[in-house]
């Protein structure tokens, strides 16, 4: 009898890919298994997964608007909605197992899986878990974590470290490096800085690049830039020929490999990635995300030595300091390459689908 799969996990790049990559790999391992997403209407999930071959239904969920909260008046009855909507669908397709990987539609789904009985799987991303993880988590059969010590947060016999699944790309070698920057069009013999702001961009980290430009070119490096699509049309202008400013990067393995140190947010599918290619890392965590896990995230690694971390209200003092004392001293470059690689975890996607295995066995 063949299998059924369904998998939630969206709103961001970080909760999909990691999704995409477990739906990959649990296609190799049953050919003939019906794997259906369930997203939240109107993210970016909602093209993404359909790009790369799957069905996706979405589901009107929404978080509530921390900043202004009387604007999350909807959010109950989107809830209950949702819930209708995701029991409906599990009763239809009838799933051996239902996968989350955190995002708006991970919830309902996950939440009424549990009151139907069907077997769930948490895949949690972040150091620091979410409060929706959390409670998902006391009645998940299996918690597939990325970073040690998530016993904190979940009953420690359910849990597994894997590590974050990561696109294929970057679980392979990537391509050579000068030849990746002739390819992007830079310098082969100028160290190259990669800014990334996340899919859908990032004010802070693209406002601090557009006031520290001429501060950076003038220490020598060449940028390669992305804004987020929310973005383009203020920065594209800064094109030159040191400089390129993209939207979206969709050859993420060419990037990394011309890339001498990157900047980025501290979402955990980015750090796994960092982790896999092995560069110097500048984190700039989010400080408007759930729980702020993207400080406890970069906090993981910066004190280990792999990665240096700097939050928002100290970008003015520190940012062109760093990349200035980054662009003089290629020995620190090689070392954060370095410590940052003895934290990958590069099985995680064929380790996750392996206790999916085992739990429906």
């Amino acid at each position: 009898m063949s299998k059924s799969f369904i998998i939630s996990g969206g709103g961001t790049g970080g909760h999909i890919f990691p999704a995409l990559s477990i739906a990959n790999g649990l296609q190799a391992q049953y050919p003939d298994a019906s794997i259906h997403f369930i997203g939240a209407k109107g993210k970016m999930e909602m093209t993404r997964v359909p790009a790369a071959g799957f069905q996706i239904t979405g589901v009107p969920i929404a978080g509530i608007n921390r900043q202004k909260p009387w604007k999350s008046w909807s959010v109950p009855f989107k809830l209950v909605y949702a819930l209708w909507l995701c029991r409906k669908i599990l009763k239809h397709r009838k799933p051996d197992a239902v996968i989350g990987t955190g995002g708006y539609a991970s919830g309902p789904a996950l939440l009424m899986a549990q009151r139907m009985g069907i077997p769930t799987v948490v895949q949690e991303q972040n150091s620091f878990a979410g409060v929706t993880n959390i409670k998902l988590g006391a009645k998940a059969k299996v918690i597939c974590t990325a970073y040690k010590n998530a016993e904190r947060f979940f009953p420690a016999d359910k849990v597994t470290l894997t590590g974050n699944p990561v696109r294929e790309a970057f679980t392979n070698a990537l391509p050579q490096q000068n030849a990746s920057k002739e390819l992007l069009g830079l310098d082969p013999k100028r160290p190259t800085l990669l800014i990334l702001g996340g899919s859908l961009g990032a004010r802070a980290v693209n406002q601090q690049m557009e006031k520290s430009l001429p501060v950076l070119l003038e220490q020598g490096w060449q940028i390669y830039w992305q804004c987020g699509k929310l973005y383009e049309k203020d920065y594209k202008t800064l094109n030159s020929e040191a400089v390129k400013v993209h939207a979206f990067i969709d050859d993420m393995a060419t990037a990394y490999a011309a890339a001498d140190a990157v900047v980025s947010r501290a979402g955990a599918g980015t750090l796994s990635e960092l982790c896999l290619i092995g560069k110097a890392a500048v984190l700039i965590p989010s400080p408007n995300v759930a729980e702020d896990h993207q400080t406890h995230n970069a906090r993981a690694l910066s004190e280990k030595g792999a990665a240096v971390l700097i939050t928002e209200k100290e970008l003015d003092q520190r940012f062109t300091l760093e990349l200035e004392a980054l662009y003089q001293n290629s020995n620190r470059r090689d070392r954060l390459g370095e410590n940052i690689q003895k934290l990958a975890l590069p099985k995680a996607t064929t380790d996750i689908c392996t206790l999916i295995s085992d739990l429906i066995a």
